[in-house]
């Protein structure tokens, strides 16, 4: 079994050891050594990664013993120099250790326990068993802050699970035999596998950037250290460009976003109905100028500056002024249609635009006095063409 060094010294960043297996993992070479440094993906931390020798430690997998999955094979037998990346596994000690403070302060405070833990790449979270108030959050987070700069001791013991069912633990153990114990003086006391900061003061300080109900409870998005500076330093830019693009001071944002919001509603709805009046007034320009076939008039029509619900406005405001049938394309891919006519004539919209997506691909569908449908392979006036022409037959043999 592999002496695991990360239990009893989470610091310990370099060491020797003895290549005892040597074997691909899923297409990839790894290796089993007789004791490692290299913490493994597990109790929602993520893996160490970094050197052994010259050959990178691309991931660390917890098995019987702790697979390291290795750019090229190494030599069972052999002797190896293992390096943690330190700056990966320093932040996963600032976040899991924050992790433990501000579920001790939702358990202390609230008797709101945690369900879960998972740290991402760039934050952390920790499912509350039940819903807490915006104010509940700040008085955790403040209670959790004070233990990080009161600077108190962390420390590792083992213990029994007999022992371990006499003591205040924050959880019941999960499984029995030797438990690894994690105490964050006078604050915590938790069963874990995971690496942690050796003084709460390492942990820099615990900011919870987001809340959302989840599960009858409540996820936390937090980050801890270095990565609540970096977090901070992306507000910081963020607010800083939007209050040169809007003109207001920082505190104003909140408020010039919510007119900004409402003057678009605004324009939008009045876009809406322009787009609606210019819609008629363009149908019944173009009915008026159209051809006839066999008693119907016929508008067939390339139409540059309108999407598939504008061609439909239109088309609409065409059909309604009689004897109509029509057929309009955009002018820009992706190339949209609509076929429309009016009531008694001899035309079906659905099958002419069958007929046509039988001949340039595409999709679409609807009914026999409305169609619509995109994505054709053909240029827009190759199109037009073969409507003329298939309409013109439908008309005459009608």
């Amino acid at each position: 079994m592999t002496d695991r060094l990360y239990y009893i010294d989470p610091y310990c960043r370099s060491f020797r050891a003895v290549v005892t297996g040597s074997f691909d993992h899923e297409g990839r070479p790894a290796v089993t050594l007789d004791r490692t440094a290299f913490y493994p993906t597990s109790g929602g931390q993520p893996f160490d990664d970094g050197r052994l020798g010259a050959v990178q430690v691309t991931e660390t997998i917890d098995a019987d013993e702790v697979i390291h999955v290795i750019s090229s094979p190494l030599s069972a037998g052999s002797t190896v120099a293992g390096e943690v990346n330190w700056t990966r596994r320093f932040d996963h000690m600032q976040q899991h250790t924050g992790q433990h403070l501000l579920s001790a302060a939702f358990d202390r405070l609230f008797e709101n326990q945690t369900m879960s833990f998972h740290m991402g790449a760039d934050g952390s979270t920790i499912d509350l068993a039940r819903d807490a108030s915006p104010a509940d959050i700040e008085r955790a987070v403040d209670a959790a802050n004070d233990v990080v700069w009161e600077d108190r001791q962390i420390s590792i013991r083992f213990v029994s699970w007999e022992e371990a069912i006499t003591l205040p633990l924050r959880k019941d153990p999960a499984r029995e035999g030797t438990l690894r114990l994690i105490e964050i003086s006078g604050f915590d006391l938790s069963a874990c596998g995971g690496t942690h900061v050796s003084r709460t003061g390492a942990v820099g300080g615990v900011v919870v950037v987001a809340s959302e109900r989840h599960r009858g409870g409540v996820r936390l998005t937090f980050v801890c250290g270095g990565r609540a500076v970096r977090t901070l330093r992306g507000y910081r830019d963020a607010i800083a460009g939007s209050v040169r693009a809007l003109s207001v001071l920082p505190h104003e944002l909140p408020s010039a976003v919510e007119r900004i919001q409402a003057e678009s509603r605004d324009l939008h709805k009045q876009l809406q109905e322009l787009r609606t009046e210019l819609a008629g007034y363009e149908g019944r320009r173009l009915a008026a100028d159209a051809a006839d076939v066999a008693g119907v008039r016929v508008v067939v029509q390339t139409l540059a500056g309108w999407d598939a619900p504008g061609l439909k406005a239109v088309a609409s405001a065409i059909v309604a002024a009689g004897r109509v049938c029509t057929v309009l394309l955009s002018a820009a891919p992706p190339l949209s249609l609509v076929v429309a006519r009016s009531p008694g004539v001899p035309l079906d919209a659905q099958l002419l635009l069958r007929q046509l997506i039988e001949r340039f691909g595409g999709r679409g569908g609807g009914k026999p006095d409305l169609a619509q449908g995109g994505g054709f392979s053909a240029p827009p006036q190759e199109i037009a063409s073969a409507v003329r022409a298939l309409i013109d037959a439908a008309l005459r043999n009608s």
